[in-house]
């Protein structure tokens, strides 16, 4: 029998093999690859906010569960004004996005409902519904009637409960949109939930940025996920939905009562990062045109823009992404290949990430390092 660590080493050598060893890299060159796609987390509004929150006495951490001496002012206040802000009846503050989707959805949907998961859902998606007592279905990507079929299938064969349908508003990796609308309708007809995880449409689209799922907003079976960390520029992320099930959460999401409170601070960066929005559009105006210019630029070189901040560059292969990416590093620019399993296998790519952190001109010398060194790299 092989030693324990032995069998470590075996399995960090086949990623190694295979491409796919990750190691941690400092950030450097310039920035395509976050997900700060409006340059908040060095904004001085947001340094200046928790300064005068720290010499007010607000304290850096909140010493324990929200259920116990946890519970600050200052995250009942971020829920307050994140509710009016994204007009939903309540709003239900988490350290991170992954802990509010694994919360959310290991939590609303019960024992004999059915859980839809678009088949490239986010892991933190993945994980809540692995660990909730709901029947998972996994859906084809942005395929409303397949969602629908899957439905009809689980009512023929005696489901009696509600479908939730959980998908991303904004896909991380491939950057397209889901039909929210569709969606919506076939919740609506089959006494269903809608669940949206805006992490990457936050900030970004929407009226001042309220994401995709505005058109939603107060419908009591809508639950919306707005990610704090990253057009917000900040840390946590905020679930979105009635007072009934913000109440259920509170009583039964055990990632929820069993975890150390947010920090107090980072609840008053998010709520001025929420001012931000509705005070400063000209920062979504600005990207927005960095997304259109990217598009253009993109169709002249035959490739399809995804029509978001996100933009994907297949490659396919392991080795060859890595390299690809290294080269374009080596010119200055951060981008970072993504392989399986974050990807589905034999789609190894770059994702390339507009923020207000890059400017036109550099986005412009990426894109023709890109196509030079796409190239000239060895197939």
């Amino acid at each position: 029998m092989p030693s324990v660590d032995e069998r470590y080493r075996s399995a960090l050598d086949a990623l190694t093999r295979d491409a796919r060893l990750r190691s941690l890299h400092p950030r450097q060159g310039i920035d395509f690859v976050s997900n700060d796609y409006l340059a908040l987390a060095e904004s001085p509004r947001l340094r200046q906010a928790v300064i005068a929150a720290i010499d007010a006495g607000t304290p850096i951490g909140a010493g324990g569960s929200r259920l116990l001496r946890g519970n600050c002012a200052e995250h009942e206040q971020l829920e307050a004004q994140a509710a009016a802000f994204f007009k939903a009846e309540n709003a239900l503050y988490f350290g991170a996005g992954y802990s509010a989707n694994f919360a959310a959805l290991s939590t609303l949907p019960q024992r004999g409902d059915l859980l839809i998961m678009d088949e490239l859902s986010h892991a933190s998606m993945r994980e809540g519904a692995k660990a909730s007592r709901a029947e998972i279905v996994e859906s084809r990507h942005n395929d409303a009637g397949a969602v629908e079929d899957a439905i009809r299938t689980w009512r023929a064969n005696g489901g009696k409960g509600r479908p939730w349908i959980a998908v991303e508003s904004i896909y991380s990796m491939d950057g397209d949109i889901a039909p929210l609308d569709e969606l919506m309708q076939i919740a609506d007809r089959h006494d269903g939930f809608l669940y949206i995880d805006e992490a990457h449409a936050t900030g970004v689209f929407g009226p001042d940025g309220r994401g995709l799922s505005a058109p939603f907003e107060g419908r009591a079976n809508v639950v919306a996920v707005h990610t704090c960390g990253k057009a917000l520029g900040a840390s946590g992320a905020l679930v979105l939905t009635t007072k009934l099930l913000r109440d259920f959460l509170v009583n039964r999401s055990r990632p929820f009562i069993f975890a150390t409170a947010p920090s107090p601070l980072m609840a008053v960066a998010v709520g001025e990062a929420l001012n931000i929005l509705r005070e400063e559009p000209e920062r979504r105006e600005r990207l927005h045109d960095l997304i259109a210019l990217a598009g253009r630029i993109i169709g002249a070189q035959g490739w399809t823009p995804s029509g978001t901040q996100i933009i994907p560059y297949l490659v396919g292969h392991n080795d060859r992404t890595m390299a690809l990416a290294s080269a374009l590093q080596h010119r200055g620019f951060d981008i970072r290949g993504i392989r399986p399993p974050t990807v589905p296998a034999g789609t190894a790519r770059l994702r390339i990430s507009l923020t207000l952190n890059a400017s036109a001109d550099d986005l412009q010398s990426m894109l023709a390092a890109l196509a030079e060194e796409a190239h000239t790299l060895p197939a």
